[in-house]
């Protein structure tokens, strides 16, 4: 029964939505979203619906997540940072298509649990740090060198920090706005200090712990 009710999310959810990448499809597939969702909200783990966690957090909806997975055409050898690990589901996504994933989560006991599940998934490749991403800076002189960063909670404006962390081929996925509506953007730096920008649908999303208000953004 759950088996059906995944390839129902895969087909009814994910490729409905225009993702037509057979290695997503497959992700979905292989990574036991229900093992993801807490315990007392299991029976909606292939839900197109916002699924509850603590500190009134959300996992990404299947839709959503697959067609971030599918903005950021991931590779083997690709270096990845999540921001916002949430119960690791997405992070596990990430390490099946990439060679290493760094996520940050800004609650202990969401980074304790993220953890703890792809610990028992067997993901070696994925770390977790309870780290509020809101602080990251740009590093100076040399890239950081992520070839992909996820963003999981949406911002109130573009925050161009982001983007200085991509090596040059990189890919950024990121959902800027305030409800009612969001955009969801895929940026790609093209080359040292050139970036392109591409607007993807429009979503809702929870928005991200202690982000900064557009007038706060300094460059």
């Amino acid at each position: 029964m759950t088996d059906l009710a995944r390839e129902q999310m895969v087909q009814q959810q994910v490729r409905a939505w225009d993702v037509l990448d057979e290695r997503v499809l497959d992700t979905f597939r292989k990574v036991p979203r229900e093992m993801f969702v807490p315990v007392e909200h299991r029976y909606l783990a292939f839900a197109d619906v916002d699924v509850p966690l603590p500190h009134g957090q959300h996992m990404l909806r299947p839709n959503v997540a697959g067609r971030l997975l599918q903005a950021l055409e991931l590779k083997a050898d690709d270096s990845v940072l999540e921001i916002g690990a949430g119960s690791g589901f997405l992070t596990a996504c990430l390490a099946q298509r990439s060679a290493r994933v760094t996520s940050l989560e800004v609650f202990p006991d969401l980074a304790e649990l993220a953890r703890a599940n792809l610990a028992t998934l067997g993901t070696r490749n994925a770390q977790v740090m309870n780290t509020d991403a809101v602080q990251l800076e740009p590093p100076s002189g040399q890239p950081q060198g992520y070839d992909a960063i996820a963003v999981t909670a949406s911002l109130p404006a573009y925050d161009e920090r982001l983007q200085r962390l991509l090596n040059v081929g990189g890919r950024l996925f990121v959902v800027v706005g305030a409800p009612p509506i969001m955009e969801a953007l895929l940026v790609r730096c093209v080359a040292a200090g050139s970036w392109v920008r591409e607007s993807l649908f429009e979503t809702v999303i929870d928005p991200m712990i202690n982000a900064r208000r557009a007038q706060e953004f300094t460059f």
